[in-house]
């Protein structure tokens, strides 16, 4: 069937009592319509699909909550993409388990998905969540850096390497 993942948008919304979920999904996807209009001229610039843009929007989303670090993640991404590195993002490897314990294993990341962004080269098939306008905005207009690899501080942050000794040395401390 037809999935809206990534084309909802996430908003607040005041909707009667009773109304049918159809409507409310027009809704959502009416208001992501409307928020990414005034981004089209940039997105044909980038030369990029508008599904490429939620889908990474949708995991730099889920990768940080931190607004100020999303351009930079999406830097990361894009480095990695433009390297024909693969993305290797945890969130995108969950979101193809049918039910998850909270506790992602080794061999959970070479679990054949076609969202396992550690198996597949480049972007999994489709958004793994419905981003917000500044992840989407961070695809758009990402941060200008050489990082290729991050680490979660285990604060809500991250520690941002251009090289893979510099990485795991940050892995190490973190």
């Amino acid at each position: 069937g037809l999935n809206l993942e990534g084309y909802l948008f996430p908003d607040t919304y005041r909707f009667p009592r009773g109304l049918p979920a159809a409507s409310i999904v027009d809704a959502m996807v009416r208001r992501f319509l409307q928020i990414v209009a005034p981004l089209m001229e940039r997105i044909q610039e980038l030369e990029m699909s508008m599904h490429d843009v939620v889908t990474l929007a949708s995991i730099i989303e889920k990768e940080t909550g931190r607004s100020e670090e999303r351009p930079v993640i999406a830097s990361v991404f894009l480095n990695r993409l433009r390297r024909g590195m693969r993305l290797e993002s945890d969130p995108t490897v969950i979101y193809g388990f049918e039910e998850f314990d909270g506790n992602l294993k080794k061999e959970d990341l070479a679990r054949k998905s076609s969202y396992n962004t550690y198996v597949v080269s480049g972007l999994p098939s489709g958004p793994i969540s419905n981003p917000g306008l500044e992840a989407i905005k961070a695809v758009l207009y990402p941060a200008q850096t050489d990082y290729l690899y991050f680490v979660s501080k285990n604060d809500g942050s991250h520690h941002f390497s251009a090289t893979l000794s510099e990485h795991n040395r940050a892995v190490l401390i973190y």
